[in-house]
């Protein structure tokens, strides 16, 4: 008789475990939060400061590689080869698309 109530318990837990799986999924809640939501291998442009107290804004282009939580690493061409670097995703912008001529 004991054996009901234990197979009750298991089986709450089980569902439970079940319906609560979604939920431990690692999601990117700041950079779905972000205005610009960036993909990787999307197209980009780093907005790069040679340092922090520096007014000029460098543009450069570059390529999503991976997506963490708080950074975003992405390719830069630098001397004929690529490098990756961690950025902010504040720090960039996505790349503008031309329009086609069929598009105008």
């Amino acid at each position: 008789m004991k054996i009901f109530p234990l197979s009750l318990s298991v089986l709450v837990l089980l569902i439970n475990f079940v319906v609560a799986f979604p939920s431990w999924a690692d999601t990117h809640l700041s950079l779905v939060d972000h205005p610009h939501y960036f993909e990787v291998g999307q197209k980009v442009i780093w907005l790069y400061k040679s340092r922090p107290d520096a007014h000029d804004v460098q543009k450069i282009p570059a390529e999503v590689v991976k997506l963490s939580s708080k950074q975003v690493q992405i390719k830069v061409r630098k001397n004929n080869e690529f490098i990756n670097r961690w950025v902010n995703p504040n720090r960039l912008e996505s790349f503008p698309t031309i329009p086609r001529k069929s598009e105008v």
